[in-house]
């Protein structure tokens, strides 16, 4: 079916909502095809876009559609009497479009346990665990613009589905041929989850404590408008912390009001905390994204706030985890870490120190959640991270979890703060014991038809000739689509769009974005020095730049 022949059919409907055929009626020629040209795609985080009209949008038949496909599965496989966990974020039409996914699976007679207000994407994991549902779903676009939104679905096991369920997911989507004929049901199938199980979540974060310290430290929190503000605060005033919520970003608001983006990897996301902890004199600053699975950190270090980046946090906390434990004498001997193939391969060599096991996964926290279920029965799950800001220290859930985290490094920051150390000190101590380590990721925004169009000449470009530069003798290459590997992964890998070239002091990726319409390149150093190592990467980023742009 052509792109006007689909809007035509969409138009056409007697009973369609009234605010689409709206937007419908006023779109042009172009609007039509961005909006009609494709079905949404599954990718790294599920199912993510822009709401409005359209099989390419976001849009209360989409989301009937995608859960329709989901029961479907459900059935199949015997999973639907023990019923799907529901969570949502902060964005506009989050909560109708969680509850219209309720009401459709209503309508195949599959019980929903929903959360009557919006949770963070870890508590979702934990409900599908601890109902011992058949499924989950988080509706969220994370730290995406507010025009976005999104749709993540969970396994038994409350990690997101690996690919081949994704896969299977994605064929009963697409037998749902007309989405106008899914139906939805008010019903006593679904269930609201309370605030009193809140706690029940908490009590296990609470778990994850390493060493008793002085609370001395001052934490500013923000949530950037999102779910994380509905449990962080309370819970580490709970625990005896002294903690300064950013009061204009706790605001539940879909518009993102009160912060210059809702994404932690990005520095001005920090802007007016900054400047709040400031007057207050804090020692550290924590900001989860909107659905409250990644955090960004900013130290005081000489009077400054200095920003953390993923990988440097997610070193930190591995290094602070394995040294307490060894100290301890709880170290895990046949314990377990995972990373992935854009993350920093300090990880590696910390877990290595320790005598861990180490096993990098592909992109996308999914793989981490899989293998912490594979290993589980073999090892003793450690610590899993991603250079985007994601981590799980426990895997009482199978996803990223910031709570988590936000936890932690509290304590981390009491903990370096009775040594005279900040957070900044601490991480330079793990670089002298390891080594510098210097990671870098290019964004490169290619939009609509044409960017995908653009995304797949680049990759097709450097399949074909490989990555080629001045002064450098050409590495190992490790092509992950065509599962052509000159560096041996430690596990079976599925199929990934995903080219790895390696060198003697650095490594390049080459990856199209599965959430947004980017092409991600990541870069990767280690040299004496942070500065020698940050050098590398800037003059070989500004080569490879240099190549697409002649492309």
């Amino acid at each position: 079916m052509s792109y006007k022949d689909k809007y035509n059919l969409w138009i056409s409907q007697n009973e369609i909502d009234s605010e689409i055929k709206n937007d419908l009626l006023k779109l042009n020629e172009d609007e039509i095809k961005e909006c009609f040209y494709k079905d949404l795609d599954f990718g790294t985080g599920g199912l993510r876009g822009l709401m409005g009209p359209g099989t390419n949008r976001i849009n209360i038949y989409t989301i009937r559609k995608v859960t329709q496909g989901l029961a479907n599965y459900m059935i199949k496989h015997q999973l639907s009497e023990k019923g799907v966990a529901i969570s949502y974020d902060n964005r506009k039409n989050s909560k109708n479009f969680a509850y219209e996914a309720a009401k459709v699976l209503a309508a195949n007679h599959i019980k929903s346990y929903i959360y009557r207000d919006l949770r963070p994407t870890p508590m979702l994991s934990f409900a599908v665990r601890k109902f011992e549902c058949g499924a989950g779903i988080m509706i969220t676009a994370s730290h995406n613009p507010k025009e976005y939104n999104g749709y993540k679905v969970y396994n038994k096991q409350g990690a997101q589905l690996n690919i081949k369920q994704a896969d299977e997911v994605i064929s009963y989507v697409n037998k749902v041929s007309d989405p106008f004929k899914v139906y939805s049901l008010e019903s006593n199938l679904i269930t609201w989850i309370e605030e009193d199980f809140d706690q029940i979540y908490l009590d296990e974060v609470k778990k994850i404590k390493i060493n008793d310290v002085l609370k001395t430290a001052k934490i500013v929190y923000s949530p950037l408008h999102g779910t994380g503000g509905t449990v962080i605060p309370k819970f580490l005033k709970q625990q005896g912390y002294d903690v300064y919520p950013y009061e204009p970003q706790m605001i539940v608001d879909p518009e993102f009001s009160n912060t210059e983006s809702s994404n932690p990897e990005e520095k001005k996301a920090f802007n007016r905390t900054i400047e709040y902890a400031k007057k207050i004199n804090a020692d550290i600053i924590l900001v989860t994204d909107p659905d409250a699975d990644r955090l960004g950190i900013a130290v005081l270090n000489n009077n400054e706030y200095q920003l953390l980046n993923g990988n440097q946090t997610a070193s930190m906390m591995l290094e602070y985890i394995l040294e307490s434990a060894r100290k301890n004498g709880s170290i895990h001997k046949n314990g377990i870490v995972f990373s992935t193939i854009v993350s920093t391969p300090l990880i590696e060599a910390i877990a290595n120190k320790y005598e861990q096991k180490y096993v990098t996964t592909l992109t996308g926290f999914k793989f981490i959640g899989e293998q912490a279920e594979l290993t589980k029965n073999e090892y003793n799950y450690t610590f899993g991270s991603e250079e985007s800001y994601g981590s799980l220290v426990s895997p009482f859930v199978r996803d990223k979890d910031a709570v988590q985290a936000v936890y932690l490094l509290s304590e981390m920051a009491c903990y370096v703060k009775e040594k005279n150390l900040t957070l900044v000190e601490y991480m330079e101590q793990i670089y002298k014991k390891y080594g510098y380590f210097f990671e870098y990721t290019e964004n490169i925004s290619l939009k609509g038809i044409e960017g995908s169009q653009k995304i797949e000449k680049i990759m097709t470009y450097y399949r074909k000739n490989g990555l080629n530069l001045k002064n450098y003798q050409k590495g190992f290459v490790n092509d992950y689509q065509e599962q052509k590997y000159e560096i041996k992964p430690e596990i079976e890998l599925p199929k990934s769009n995903v080219l790895k070239y390696f060198f003697d002091q650095f490594w390049v990726v080459l990856r199209p974005s599965g959430t947004e319409p980017k092409l991600k390149i990541y870069y990767g150093s280690n040299a004496d020095t942070l500065e020698k190592a940050q050098e590398i990467i800037q003059n070989i980023n500004q080569e490879i730049l240099k190549q697409i742009n002649e492309l």
